[in-house]
């Protein structure tokens, strides 16, 4: 971890946690409600500076986790209750109709769903997307064995994921993993599979979440192991091989299983040196390798091919924005389908403060930055809309109860189900940190 990403951290954080508490906070003031505080981070025991202005208190508290406004006459995680106990007074949240108090509550995640649409409209505007096109990869992906227990197959040609078009491989690699199907271009016909949750597991534990499949490449070495079979048979740096025996090899992933099938065996390799084809001699060792490794300039180069950058007008750049923040809500609540499955055991991937702080650049990018900032963004709105007392998705779930009844939940039922919200999400919170804590000192991040 270094101070860079630290700071990008802390200033993304700083940005959501102000717009959105400002969320609650202007629509409270609108209607004549008091708000006590209002700050940036805890501020348990003490906070590291502070100023009233106009019957408020504003402040930075020292613990960087969030932030808070105290609205007056409101059940929130402070769980100050004595005022509640005096009767109450026409600037307190609990005196305004519930309608007020609704549009209060839903003010934070409001902002935060609009900065991200925002924030992503502006970026399709002035930056355009950059991702690579599965369209463009005339010979199909080469997959890997955890992305073969998924379903895929060495020469498929993505086409859809759950039904939709599947453009992009950065979103496909995701959207694969919490997909139900996946349908391709299997030898020239489309084929619809299931994806196969042990894929999925695989996948996981093998961190390869972004490159379980890739475009398919030539095999041309780059480097010749010292004692290498390939160095002794007088195999060059720049060599393409293009055969073994009789079995044509076009690319990279088909001459893994040829030579795993030939182990300790000699084999004649056809080889493209010069413009001109050669047939050499070489022996397979016990573990079916010949001791070379292939250029990376080449895997980029297929890559590279299948690149594409989109520009977007002002007027595209909106509804544009909407969709990729939409795309990003869908994404953030599919995961749970992975995160919370014994099968597939996305648990073991999530990640507290420590682990997106370690994700972040280590060299200020600010396209990235603005990026990252509108996915939390989304994400929060979301996190906030769950229905757990202590979240403002509680608040709106009671206060729901009450316009619908017509009957406001009792003081007593409000104080302990916030007591026992705000006990479970510090619960949550020791864990989660507590688990980044354990994977950063084990090196497992």
């Amino acid at each position: 971890m270094t101070l860079i990403q630290l700071f990008q951290f802390i200033l993304s954080i700083s940005i959501l946690v102000i717009l959105h508490e400002l969320g609650h906070f202007i629509p409270a003031k609108y209607f004549k409600t008091k708000v006590e505080k209002f700050y940036l981070f805890f501020d348990p025991w003490f906070s590291l500076a502070k100023v009233k202005f106009r019957g408020t208190e504003y402040g930075i508290g020292w613990l960087p986790f969030g932030g808070y406004v105290k609205i007056a006459g409101m059940v929130d995680e402070s769980m100050d209750t004595e005022q509640l106990k005096k009767p109450a007074e026409p600037w307190e949240f609990r005196s305004k109709p519930a309608w007020q108090r609704l549009i209060i509550m839903l003010g934070g995640v409001t902002v935060n769903f609009f900065l991200a649409w925002l924030i992503y409209s502006s970026l399709s505007y002035f930056k355009g997307e950059t991702y690579h096109d599965n369209t463009k990869f005339e010979n199909g992906i080469a997959v890997s064995e955890a992305g073969r227990k998924m379903g895929l197959q060495t020469g498929d040609k993505i086409l859809k994921i759950d039904g939709k078009s599947a453009e992009r491989m950065e979103t496909s690699t995701v959207n694969m993993l919490f997909a139900d199907e996946v349908t391709v271009n299997r030898d020239g016909k489309e084929v619809t599979f299931p994806v196969n949750e042990l894929g999925v597991a695989e996948v996981l534990k093998s961190n390869e979440a972004k490159a379980y499949f890739t475009p398919r490449f030539p095999v041309v070495i780059d480097s010749l192991q010292p004692g290498g079979t390939a160095k002794a048979a007088g195999l060059m740096k720049g060599d393409k091989i293009i055969g073994i025996d009789d079995k044509p090899i076009r690319f990279f992933d088909e001459l893994g299983p040829e030579l795993s099938a030939r182990k300790n065996t000699n084999v004649t390799l056809k080889v493209e040196r010069n413009a001109t084809v050669q047939e050499i001699p070489v022996m397979v060792d016990k573990e079916g390798k010949l001791g070379f490794a292939t250029d990376l300039k080449i895997a980029q180069a297929s890559l590279d091919e299948a690149r594409v950058t989109k520009q977007y007008s002002f007027l595209e750049a909106i509804p544009r924005g909407l969709t990729r923040t939409i795309d990003v809500l869908t994404m953030q609540i599919k995961q749970f389908k992975i995160v919370f499955n014994t099968t597939t055991e996305g648990y073991k991937k999530v990640s507290g403060p420590i682990g997106i702080i370690k994700q972040m650049p280590e060299t200020i990018n600010w396209e990235f930055f603005w990026s990252f900032t509108a996915m939390f963004s989304v994400w929060l709105a979301f996190l906030n809309l769950i229905p757990i007392p202590g979240l403002d998705g509680g608040h709106v779930m009671f206060t729901l109860w009450e316009m619908i009844t017509g009957k406001p939940v009792p003081q007593k039922i409000l104080e302990n189900a916030q007591m026992i919200g705000v006990l479970f999400l510090l619960g949550l919170m020791v864990l989660i940190f507590g688990n980044d804590i354990v994977k950063w000192i084990t090196g497992k991040f």
